[in-house]
């Protein structure tokens, strides 16, 4: 009997203690790249539908109590402005960036190996099959928006308009700065469906950060 009480106290002490980490990491995650995207290309239901999309998918991963906002510029919006002011931290605890300024500074620490999704998983870069390293954000490498690159404030999803995309693992073509920014690196080609943005090694994919 007293072994029985004590294997039972063992197991209660282990799955509280791994309950605890859960919940610290959830506490902590403030930043990932949706693991998904809307299927429509960048029409993504403007920025409140895009907003949805990252508090759908934290809340699914377990993350909860936080408003989530898209990186993304619109007409009438800047993304760096979005975001709140940071800290912000992966799926495993790692630190993106102190501030809006470090996010957009040298010091970033977005690298395909950190840049995970709400599951903590890695996304596709260059090189893999299929590549899926452009991330929508419409936006210049300091946060703010580019005219005319947003399809339509994130309405669109045919052959028509154009976003601006940022690499997440922080590669392509060349050596140049564009080719290595993980929020301005080149605009889409063939408008703003699905497959156009898979023509250039996209998914729809885009970063969500924790406001709050």
């Amino acid at each position: 009997m007293r072994r029985s009480v004590l294997v039972a106290a063992a197991i209660t002490a282990a799955l509280a203690a791994t309950a605890g980490a859960a919940l610290s990491q959830d506490a902590k995650m403030s930043f990932f790249v949706t693991s998904v995207g809307s299927g429509k290309g960048a029409g993504l239901g403007g920025l409140k539908g895009a907003d949805a999309h990252c508090a759908s998918l934290a809340e699914a991963a377990g993350v909860t109590g936080k408003t989530w906002h898209a990186y993304l510029s619109s007409s009438t919006e800047d993304a760096r402005d979005r975001i709140g002011k940071g800290p912000w931290f992966n799926a495993k605890g790692e630190k993106i960036a102190d501030d809006v300024a470090s996010l957009h500074g040298d010091a970033n620490g977005i690298t395909k190996q950190t840049a995970l999704t709400e599951k903590g998983e890695v996304v596709n870069g260059r090189g893999d099959k299929p590549n899926r390293h452009d991330m929508l954000t419409g936006s210049k490498p300091d946060g703010t928006k580019i005219a005319d690159q947003t399809c339509g404030d994130w309405t669109m999803s045919g052959a028509e308009g154009v976003a601006m995309m940022g690499h997440h693992d922080r590669t392509g073509l060349d050596d140049s700065a564009a080719a290595k920014s993980w929020n301005s690196s080149h605009a889409s080609r063939g408008g703003c469906s699905q497959e156009a943005l898979k023509g250039t090694g996209g998914d729809g994919l885009f970063y969500c950060f924790a406001v709050e």
